[in-house]
């Protein structure tokens, strides 16, 4: 089934308005309507029947609604829009394509209003020269059934073309897109062609005259060995057969193979636009020239062989050279090598005659052999003095520098070392111990003069209440309460017998004194 979740309102729309629009239903509801009257003239020749009524009301229930079960209901529908909407055609915009694993294909029509589900079944689509992508103007025939597993009504396409756009080319551009866009064009896989082949494939078609221009033009420019693989060229069959000729021609170990057909039409040349033509001849280990119709044609074998011809006699001129030519070229290359071979030769002859003139005699080289062994003697045997004289000092020092190292000395070195370490430590523990004392006798001074004891010896004391607390307002007492005395030695309980004023300054036991 095609249709997604979000389809649902503009799809049943349109079946509301298809099935209220068709007037054939109507005449089949008033059939009941006959047969009514027929008990009427029956009725009124009994009178005892007119008192049953309410009998005969029930009546009504056959004018009730009529009751469908679900599918019932919808399989009615499907018969009305199958007979109504047995071949339409559609116009819209393509959105939502899905292309699962059965390989049909679901997608929605679409315009400014309405949305419709489409699907075209496997057999279909495979008939489809272009492929189907989202956002594509697109036209479809076919007829409007209702899928009833989801009661929604589609449109089975059995036919789609482009609008706008032949459906031919417009296939052509999204292969030659596809194709380029995985390489298969990319200049790094073109294959320079032989300079000389001696054997040429043709894959074409046996009774077409682009097989009698090929051959005519390589026997005219240069003949070679020509091996013809036949094929259809035009037709359903025709790539099948244009692959399988190529796997050929590429087993035969030739030294080129050209692909390729006169002119015609799009249609006519349409095998060569096939996908599989295209892979074939990338896949091949030959090089391959293309040379498909005339000059304006342009297929997609053009672009993925290795070079392209614009007709079949200009592929046998990219083929081969013209033999004339080349050997007119060869004698030219052969005169200019000769030439230069002599050239060569002279250059040497007179370079072998100055070397001759600068030889020297074998006498005369022994003796300045001779010359530079003495002068190598003496400057060895000097420099194996000043070696020695160097190893001689070396040694010395290493001498000198081991009885420094002897252990003896190190210990009466380390010795006189930590006697000084010792006096220094004794001296600085002494002027340290020293600083401390002093330090510690004015802490104890302060400490004392700040001690609570030594404001108490001077005849002062401390007043607490029954719970501990400090008393250091007058007013915070009331008569009558007992407070605690604390002195230098023992502690007085006490009781308040009067609280004077902030302001009374008199000593206790005088007129107006506290207690």
């Amino acid at each position: 089934m095609t249709t997604a979740s979000g389809e649902d309102a503009p799809a049943t729309r349109p079946l509301q308005l298809m099935l209220t629009e068709r007037p054939e239903p109507e005449p089949v509801r008033p059939e009941p309507e006959p047969v009514r009257p027929e008990p009427e003239p029956v009725r009124p020749e009994p009178e005892p029947v007119r008192p049953e009524p309410e009998p005969v009301r029930p009546e009504p229930a056959v004018e009730e609604p009529t009751v469908y079960a679900v599918c019932q209901l919808v399989r009615l529908a499907a018969r009305c829009v199958e007979e109504r909407f047995a071949l339409v055609w559609v116009e819209g915009e393509i959105s939502n394509l899905r292309r699962p694993s059965s390989g049909h294909c679901y997608f929605t029509l679409k315009d400014a209003q309405a949305q419709l589900p489409i699907v075209i079944f496997r057999s279909a689509a495979q008939q489809l020269k272009f492929r189907l992508e989202d956002g594509q103007q697109l036209r479809c025939r076919g007829r409007l059934t209702i899928y009833e597993g989801y009661g929604r009504f589609q449109l089975t396409a059995d036919h789609a073309e482009p609008v706008g756009q032949g459906a031919l080319q417009l296939a052509f551009e999204q292969l030659r897109r596809r194709l380029e866009a995985e390489g298969l064009f990319d200049l790094r896989h073109k294959r320079a062609l032989p300079l000389l082949p001696r054997t040429i494939a043709v894959v074409t078609s046996p009774t077409g005259a682009a097989l009698h221009d090929i051959v005519r033009v390589l026997h005219d420019r240069c003949p070679v060995r020509v091996i013809v693989c036949p094929t259809a060229v035009q037709g359903a069959e025709a790539p099948a057969e244009l692959c399988a000729a190529l796997a050929r021609a590429d087993a035969l170990g030739v030294d080129l193979i050209i692909v390729g057909r006169g002119g015609g039409s799009l249609e006519d040349l349409w095998a060569f636009n096939d996908e599989r033509v295209a892979r074939a001849i990338f896949a091949l280990r030959t090089p391959v020239i293309s040379a498909v119709g005339h000059e304006v044609d342009v297929t997609i074998a053009d672009f993925v062989a290795d070079r392209r011809a614009a007709t079949p006699s200009a592929a046998a001129e990219l083929a081969v050279p013209v033999l004339r030519e080349l050997r007119e070229q060869l004698g030219h290359w052969r005169t200019r090598l000769t030439r230069a071979a002599h050239q060569g030769l002279q250059r040497q002859r007179l370079r072998l005659t100055r070397l001759q003139a600068g030889l020297i005699s074998p006498h005369g080289l022994l003796d300045r052999g001779r010359m530079r062994l003495d002068d190598a003697s003496n400057r060895l045997h000097a420099a194996q003095l000043r070696a020695f004289a160097r190893r001689r000092q070396r040694l010395d020092q290493q001498r000198q520098r081991l009885g420094q190292a002897h252990p003896r000395t190190r210990l009466a070195r380390s010795a006189g070392r930590l006697q000084q370490l010792l006096a220094a430590l004794t001296a600085a523990a002494q002027a340290r111990l020293q600083r401390d004392r002093v330090a510690l006798g004015g802490c104890v001074a302060t400490l004392d003069a700040l001690s609570p004891l030594a404001v108490l010896a001077r005849g002062y004391s401390v007043l607490q209440d029954e719970a501990g607390g400090i008393l250091r307002d007058a007013a915070s007492v009331a008569v009558g309460a007992r407070v605690h005395a604390r002195l230098q030695r023992g502690r007085l309980a006490c009781r308040i017998e009067r609280v004077c004023p902030e302001t009374d300054d008199r000593a206790p036991g005088e007129p107006g004194g506290g207690a």
